[in-house]
């Protein structure tokens, strides 16, 4: 294992720098082509994300940039390592598979880059891949260990039984369904962190088994887990199965929850929680805990949806805010329809922050849509919110997360 790059390495890398950034996008989808040739290898994958335009195409080609740039500075990257580790053990990516990542990459740098990827270049970046992958499977052991040592807890795939499903908002477009998944071996479960996530495995017809990642939605308990999930009308259609051909009783496997998003053991200052649409689900995982073991902990909850229709578990949130007392409950309601009682009209927004919710004195979490995350997150910045205050989860591949 190496444990530090030599000059010269770090050198050529970072003098790849402009190649990356100009053809960083087609070295990536190239280098998924390359991998997906490998039928074990794709099934690794959550391939929704390589739909459209490629959204892990782009996260990848982000992630290598930002690599080449920091390749001088790694601790720059600590919580970008912390990240990918997490997702890799969530997907059981393990050691045997990164060799084959390698050949997909290297091969397709010079496949795109042609002349300019001279034997240097390769050769530098075949170190610098070596080096990060060393990285990352030191990280993954330790979150595998500490997995399967956990009381409850466990490593790679295990199986669990839908023990309860229900519909959780009125719009009939657009439903959320909450999914109560239970252990099919009756044992106990890890206690997860409130505001990680889940990564499911199931059979879709015509597509092979599918793999999604979705919030948990419920505190932290030994018996099981809830995810609350929109159907979502376009794309592969993971959400459209468990919505209309899951049903209780049925069996699902789970790798143990995972994600770098969390509130922690012991909030050392008030919190505010920010959402749009069904990015209610850690906040709702979050809140839970907060009325079951931080009765003196102040918390703001803000949630922006369409209407009353579309809001999910509205009634289930009033009822923890009321029963805590020191919750309080604000709904933003971009296209509010008659009726809809409770709420403010529009967006929300850093002005409406500053002047209701302790701002610059909390820990800020927010999770929801790109649109969402890319209207509020430099918006509390500018608002004077120190980035160590703000963390956000974010719905799709960890790329850019906000840029355009």
């Amino acid at each position: 294992m190496t444990t530090v790059l030599n000059e010269a390495t770090v050198a050529v890398v970072r003098a790849t720098v402009p190649a990356l950034a100009a053809h960083g996008h087609a070295i990536t989808t190239a280098m998924y082509r390359r991998l997906f040739r490998d039928e074990h290898i794709a099934a690794l994958f959550n391939r929704a994300n390589q739909g459209g335009d490629n959204p892990q195409a782009h996260a990848l080609a982000g992630a290598i940039l930002a690599y080449a740039q920091h390749i001088d500075d790694l601790p720059a990257l600590a919580g970008a390592v912390e990240r990918i580790a997490q997702k890799h053990v969530s997907y059981h990516i393990l050691p045997e598979h990164y060799p084959f990542v390698a050949r997909a990459l290297l091969g397709a740098i010079e496949e795109v880059l042609g002349a300019a990827a001279t034997p240097q270049v390769l050769a530098a970046w075949g170190d610098a891949y070596w080096f990060l992958a060393d990285l990352l499977k030191q990280r993954e052991a330790e979150l595998r260990g500490e997995l399967a040592q956990a009381v409850g807890g466990w490593s790679g795939w295990r199986e669990f039984v839908v023990a309860a499903k229900r519909t959780e908002n009125r719009a009939a477009d657009a439903p959320i369904a909450s999914f109560e998944l239970r252990p099919a071996d009756g044992g106990a479960v890890i206690a997860h962190w409130p505001g990680q996530y889940l990564t499911l495995r199931y059979p879709v017809p015509g597509q092979g088994m599918a793999k999604r990642n979705y919030s948990i939605s419920c505190g932290p308990n030994r018996e099981g887990y809830r995810i609350t999930v929109k159907r979502e009308a376009r794309g592969h259609g993971g959400s459209r199965h468990l919505h209309d051909a899951v049903r209780v009783g049925d069996r699902i496997e789970l790798t143990p929850p995972s994600g770098d998003f969390f509130l922690p053991a012991a909030p050392p200052r008030p919190v505010v929680l920010l959402s749009g649409g069904v990015g209610l689900t850690p906040m709702v995982s979050m809140l839970e805990t907060i009325a079951a073991r931080h009765p003196h902990l102040e918390t703001h909850y803000v949630h922006g949806t369409a209407n009353g229709a579309s809001h999910a578990m509205a009634s289930h949130v009033r009822a923890l805010a009321e029963a805590h007392g020191r919750i309080r409950v604000s709904t933003f309601y971009a296209e509010p329809a008659a009726g809809d009682a409770e709420h403010r009209t529009g967006f929300i927004d850093a002005d409406w922050l500053r002047a209701n919710v302790p701002l610059l004195d909390a820990d800020i979490y927010l999770c929801g849509p790109r649109p969402f995350l890319r209207s509020l997150v430099p918006a509390l910045a500018r608002a004077g919110v120190a980035d160590e205050r703000v963390h956000y989860e974010f719905f799709g591949p960890a790329d850019e997360r906000l840029a355009a």
